[in-house]
C-alpha cells in the first residue's frame, strides 16, 4: 500500500503531463483529482504498517516502507500542501502547465519516500529523487533569477546529499565489519557497534546534510534565493515540505544512530539553533521584498527544531514536531500571499504597496491572522510548538532557551513591520497606487484553502493532542529522554 501511494503520485505526473494535449487547463485538474484520490488513499493505509520488498539482496538492500505516526503525519502534510500549490499556481502558469504539474507531483512522490523509508540507501534515492524535479520547478517556470538560484540550490542539497551516501555506506561497511551483516535496513543499524570518534565524524556527515536542507545557520544561505526565485508553487512546496525532510532526518536518523556522539555535539547544535533563530528573524526585518522576508523568517522558525531536537528530551522533540506542521501551514499560507500580490501588482517590494486592506479586506484579514499565528500567538500551533521547544530546551540549557526566546520578540518586529508595509497606512502613489487600486480580492478558490490551513493552525493551537497523541509512540521508540 505504501509503494501504491508513491505510485500514485509518479503515475499521476504522467497524467497530468499528457493531459495538456487535451486542453490548457487540464493538468491542473488532473493534479487535484490525483491528490484527492492520493489522500483517500493515506487514510485507509493503518498507522503502523510496514512493507519490505526485496530489490538489492546481495547487498542487503530492500524496499523498506514504514508508515508510524511521524511519518503519517508529514505524509498528510504533503499531500495538503500538495494541494495547496495546486490552487496557489492556478492561474499563474501559462508554459507547458503539463510538465510543471508533473514536476509538482514527482516532488511530492519523493518527499513522500524520504518520510515513508528505512532502508537507509532508499532513503538516499528519494532524498535525490526529489531534488530533480525541484530544480526544474525553480529553474523553468521562476522569476527574474531563476536559474542562478536553481543551480545554488540543486549544488548546495547535491554535495551535502554526497557527504550523506558517503556516510551511510561508511557506517553500513562499519557494521559490516563487526557483525558480518551487510544491511541497510535502519532498525539493524540503531544497534552499530562503532569506534566513538569514528561515530562522531559519521554523526556529523548526517548532521550537516540534513541542516543543510533545514536549514539552518551558516548553511542557510541557498534559500532566500530559491525561495525569493521559485514560482508561488515551488515556494509553497519548498518552505512547507522539503524544509521538513532535514527536520525529520535529525529526528529520525541522526540522534537516534548515534545517540553518544549527538549528545556529546549537543551544545554546538543548540547554539547553531539559537543562532539561527536570532539571525534569521535579524535578517527577515532588514527584507524589502515579500518573499525574501518570509524565506528569512524559515530560518529562524526552523531554528527552534534544531534547538529542540537537540534537547532530546521529550517536550522538546514533541514540540518541535508541532512546530514542523505548523510552520508548514502558515509559511505554505504566507508564500501564497506573496504569490498572489506578485501576480495582482506585478512587484514583491513592500515600499511599493501600503494600503492594500482599503481594496482587498479578505486578503488582509486572512494575511493578519498567519502574520500573528507567525509571531507565535497563544491559540495556535505555531506557539504550542516553540513554547513545547523552549521548555524542554531550559532543561537541557537555560542560556540557549532563553537566547531563543529573544526570537519571538524578533518574530513580533518583522511579522508586524510586514503588516504595516503591505496592507496598512496610505495607497502608494503614481502606477502602483493604480494598480493596487484596481487589485482583485482573494475569490472562492484561493480563500477555501487559506481557510482550510487558518482551520488546521487553530486545531492545532488549541487540540495539540491530536497531533501529539499521533507521535507519541514514535517519540518513545526514539529513545528520547523523559
Amino acid at each position: 500500500m505504501l509503494l501504491g501511494l508513491i505510485g500514485v503520485l509518479l503515475g499521476g505526473g504522467l497524467l497530468a503531463a499528457f493531459s495538456q494535449r487535451l486542453h490548457p487547463n487540464a493538468p491542473r485538474w488532473a493534479s487535484l483529482a490525483v491528490l484527492a484520490v492520493a489522500g483517500l488513499y493515506l487514510l485507509a493505509i493503518p498507522v503502523g504498517t510496514s512493507e519490505t520488498l526485496p530489490w538489492i539482496p546481495r547487498f542487503g538492500i530492500n524496499v523498506l516502507l514504514v508508515m508510524d505516526g511521524l511519518s503519517f503525519a508529514l505524509v498528510a502534510l504533503t499531500l495538503f500542501l500538495g494541494l495547496v500549490a495546486v490552487v496557489s499556481s492556478w492561474s499563474e502558469i501559462e508554459k507547458s502547465p503539463g510538465f510543471f504539474q508533473c514536476n509538482l507531483l514527482w516532488t511530492l512522490a519523493g518527499v513522500v519516500g524520504v518520510f515513508t523509508a528505512l532502508d537507509l540507501f532508499l532513503f538516499f534515492v528519494f532524498w535525490e529523487v526529489m531534488l530533480v524535479p525541484m530544480y526544474f520547478l525553480i529553474a523553468i517556470w521562476g522569476h527574474e533569477d531563476r536559474a542562478y538560484a536553481a543551480m545554488k540550490f540543486f549544488l548546495f542539497t547535491q554535495i551535502s546529499g554526497l557527504l550523506l551516501l558517503f556516510a551511510i555506506l561508511t557506517l553500513v561497511y562499519l557494521h559490516y565489519a563487526s557483525s558480518g551483516d551487510i544491511t541497510f535496513a535502519y532498525a539493524d543499524l540503531l544497534g552499530a557497534d562503532l569506534d566513538p570518534s569514528i561515530a562522531f565524524y559519521l554523526m556529523l556527515g548526517f548532521f550537516v546534510a540534513f541542516v543543510v536542507k533545514l536549514p539552518g545557520v551558516p548553511f542557510h544561505t541557498w534559500l532566500p534565493d530559491a525561495h525569493t526565485q521559485a514560482p508561488t508553487a515551488g515556494s509553497v512546496i519548498l518552505a512547507g515540505i522539503l524544509l521538513k525532510t532535514g527536520a525529520y532526518g535529525l529526528l529520525r536518523f541522526v540522534v537516534p544512530l548515534f545517540p553518544e556522539a549527538a549528545l556529546d555535539f549537543r551544545w554546538p547544535a543548540m547554539l547553531l539553533g539559537a543562532v539561527s533563530v536570532i539571525y534569521g528573524g535579524y535578517l527577515a526585518y532588514s527584507q524589502s521584498d515579500f518573499k525574501r522576508l518570509v524565506a528569512y523568517s524559515s530560518i529562524s522558525h526552523m531554528g527552534f527544531v534544531l534547538l529542540g531536537a537537540f534537547a532530546w528530551n521529550s517536550v522538546a522533540v514533541q514540540g518541535a514536531i508541532v512546530q514542523m506542521v505548523a510552520h508548514g501551514f502558515s509559511t505554505a499560507a504566507l508564500f501564497m500571499m506573496a504569490g498572489a500580490l506578485q501576480q495582482r501588482l506585478h512587484t514583491r517590494e513592500m515600499g511599493r504597496m501600503g494600503g492594500l486592506w482599503q481594496r482587498a479586506p479578505r486578503m488582509g484579514a486572512v494575511a493578519l491572522f498567519f502574520v500573528v499565528a507567525s509571531l507565535g500567538m497563544p491559540g495556535l500551533g505555531n506557539f504550542v510548538g516553540e513554547f513545547m521547544v523552549l521548555l524542554g530546551a531550559f532543561q537541557v540549557d537555560a542560556v540557549l532557551a532563553i537566547a531563543a526566546a529573544v526570537g519571538i520578540i524578533v518574530a513580533a518586529v518583522y511579522a508586524l513591520s510586514l503588516m504595516q508595509r503591505s496592507f496598512q497606512g496610505a495607497l502608494p502613489e503614481g502606477a502602483e497606487g493604480q494598480a493596487a487600486a484596481r487589485m482583485a480580492d482573494f475569490g472562492f478558490r484561493e480563500l477555501s484553502v487559506m481557510v482550510l490551513m487558518m482551520v488546521a493552525l487553530v486545531w492545532l493551537g488549541v487540540y495539540p493532542n491530536t497531533l501529539l497523541d499521533l507521535c507519541a509512540p514514535v517519540v518513545a521508540g526514539l529513545g528520547v529522554a523523559p
